[in-house]
């Protein structure tokens, strides 16, 4: 069983927006600290936004008011809201389970920004 299941993405022009989904089960989604990554090919994997347990969200400087992080307990499924995309955000998305000792990563799931 794939303890993250990332989906969503896809291709938007600048200014658009696009929402991304990751579905886990209970036991991870309750006691892990939930969030996104990203990363550009030939670069390092990078913070996006996380929610820590008590449900605060947290965003990178890059992102911060365009992005938005939101959990669902009832299908234990975290999403990443992305209004106004820019030609940077383009990457592969990555969910992310954490909790310090160990961690999950999804997938990934593309997202292309481009006229």
């Amino acid at each position: 069983q794939v303890p993250l299941v990332d989906s969503g993405g896809g291709l938007a022009q600048p200014g658009g927006s696009l929402r991304l989904s990751c579905a886990t089960s209970p036991s991870i989604f309750n006691a892990y600290a939930m969030g996104w990554y990203r990363q550009v090919p030939g670069e390092q994997r990078e913070y996006v936004a996380s929610m820590s347990a008590d449900g605060t969200p947290h965003y990178s400087d890059s992102v911060e008011g365009r992005f938005t992080i939101t959990r669902d307990s009832a299908t234990n499924t975290i999403y990443l809201q992305m209004n106004d995309l820019k030609l940077e955000d383009t990457a592969v998305y990555y969910c992310k389970a954490d909790r310090g000792l160990d961690w999950y990563w999804g997938s990934g799931a593309q997202v292309t920004v481009s006229t």
